[in-house]
């Protein structure tokens, strides 16, 4: 990956990854889990990776922040899904990534 500090713009980052081939975007359904925005296919938190992780500031705000998470399901689809970072940020993204995360944190300890 490219140094985080050059990618300055949400657009940017986005352009980079969609290059990188993450072309879909995500959302977390009512249910909780990782969906297309089409809804044709969901994903448990079992089911989907954080590749990386940029943060983004307002130029005019420091409060207006927020985060885009490259993911990689279980299937192959290679994607971002986006959220406000701080009190502005959707509760249902934020706890199915924090299981994602978890879930990976586990399985780490698992291969030493």
């Amino acid at each position: 990956m490219q140094d985080k500090v050059e990618e300055r713009s949400l657009i940017n980052v986005l352009n980079r990854l969609r290059k990188d081939g993450y072309a879909y975007d995500f959302k977390v359904s009512g249910e909780g889990k990782l969906c297309t925005m089409e809804d044709k296919q969901t994903f448990g938190p079992d089911q989907v990776r954080i590749v990386d992780f940029y943060r983004f500031e307002g130029e005019s705000n420091p409060d207006d922040m927020s985060i885009l998470y490259a993911v990689e399901t279980s299937n192959g689809l290679r994607g971002t899904i986006s959220n406000s970072y701080g009190p502005y940020a959707d509760a249902k993204v934020d706890d199915f990534l924090k299981q994602v995360e978890d879930l990976g944190k586990n399985l780490d300890k698992k291969d030493k």
